[in-house]
C-alpha cells in the first residue's frame, strides 16, 4: 500500500486501512503510506512515488493527490496541478506514468479515491468538485488497462453520518478505515 493519510491514519491503534485489509484478507499487507505525503515528485523518487520498491507483488494499492491539491492550490484553481497529476483523459501525468511503472512489474493496481462528507460540512469542503473531477480522470486511466481498478470512495459515507470520519472531519475514523479496507478487499477477492 502506497499513499497518504487516507491509508496511514489509525495505524497507531492497529486500525489503519492496511491493518484492517490484512485482517480481512488473511494475508500480509505491507503498508508504506505516510501522513502528509504528496504525489507529485520532481524526480519520481519522493512522496508517494518514492514509497514504491520493486518486488513480486500481486497487488499494489495506491491513493494520493489530496495533499497536492490542498497545499498546491488550496482547493482553488487547480487545473495546472491536476494536469500535472493526470490529464482529463487519464493518459498523461505523473499518476498514469507511475501506475504504468508499477504495472510493468506485473502487479495489478487498485487506485483508491477519497471519502466524502455528505450531509455535513468539512474543512476541505471546497475540494469536493476537484475530488469528483479526479474520480473521472482516474476512472478514465483505469478503463484503459484491465490490470488497473479505480475504486471510488465517494459513496462510502451515508449522508449525515460523521462516524466514518475522525474528529478533524478530514481523515477517516477507524470505522472509515474499515469501510475503505472492505471495498479494497472485495476487489482483491473477486480477482
Amino acid at each position: 500500500m502506497l499513499g497518504d493519510s487516507l491509508f496511514a491514519v489509525n495505524r497507531t491503534i492497529n486500525q489503519s486501512v492496511g491493518d484492517q485489509l490484512e485482517r480481512q484478507l488473511g494475508e500480509q499487507v505491507i503498508d508504506r503510506s505516510v501522513l502528509g505525503a504528496p504525489f507529485l515528485s520532481d524526480d519520481g523518487k519522493t512522496g508517494i512515488q518514492g514509497q514504491y520498491f520493486a518486488g513480486n507483488w500481486d497487488w499494489v494499492v495506491i491513493n494520493g493527490f489530496g495533499n497536492d491539491v490542498l497545499f498546491g492550490c488550496g482547493c482553488g484553481s487547480c487545473d495546472s496541478v491536476l494536469n500535472r497529476l493526470i490529464s482529463r483523459d487519464g493518459t498523461q501525468g505523473q499518476i498514469p506514468d507511475f501506475v504504468a511503472r508499477v504495472r510493468a512489474s506485473g502487479a495489478r493496481v487498485i487506485y483508491s479515491g477519497y471519502l466524502r462528507t455528505p450531509g455535513f460540512r468539512a474543512p476541505i469542503e471546497s475540494c469536493g468538485p476537484i475530488g469528483f473531477d479526479m474520480d473521472r480522470r482516474l476512472a478514465a486511466m483505469a478503463a484503459r488497462d484491465p490490470g488497473v481498478v479505480y475504486l471510488s470512495m465517494a459513496n462510502v459515507v451515508p449522508s449525515g453520518d460523521s462516524s466514518y470520519h475522525a474528529f478533524d472531519v478530514i481523515h477517516p475514523s477507524a470505522k472509515g478505515s474499515g469501510a475503505i479496507a472492505t471495498r479494497i478487499a472485495a476487489v482483491i477477492k473477486a480477482n
